[in-house]
């Protein structure tokens, strides 16, 4: 499945790619370069730096939102592609055990915004205790 997405997204197969959708797939919810570091302790920083930032620029990933100090990634839905993220939702940040979710279910409200100008992405970040510390 994992050599499926790559393929989909025109960039060949790679075993440092396979291992980052893997750490991608087997955990829900966003992660920072720092958290994939930690389970990929092989790969050098600079190999990893330039997956995610093929993988954000081909539509596989999106940047996570969640006003930390840390760039945070998520998978991306199916139907994104390097001319467009359609991940147009809320970013939930948990402030007991701080992991950071995608609210797919929940759409972004749309901010009207003056004549001139052109909205081109939406972030909404939210903070407070998940369903599972709640």
């Amino acid at each position: 499945m994992n050599e499926d997405m790559l393929k989909a997204s025109g960039l060949r197969v790679t075993s440092p790619r396979l291992q980052v959708l893997e750490v991608f797939t087997k955990h829900h919810g966003a992660l920072a370069q720092s958290d994939i570091e930690n389970e990929l302790v092989d790969m050098d920083r600079i190999t990893l730096y330039r997956t995610l930032k093929s993988f954000n620029d081909k539509g596989l990933i999106h940047k996570a939102i969640d006003d930390t100090d840390k760039t945070k990634y998520a998978l991306c839905h199916q139907d994104c592609d390097e001319e467009q993220h359609n991940d147009q939702h809320p970013h939930f940040y948990c402030i007991k055990c701080h992991r950071t979710e995608c609210l797919d279910e929940v759409t972004a409200p749309a901010v009207p915004v003056p004549e001139g100008y052109k909205v081109t992405e939406v972030q909404v970040a939210l903070k407070g205790l998940c369903k599972i510390c709640s």
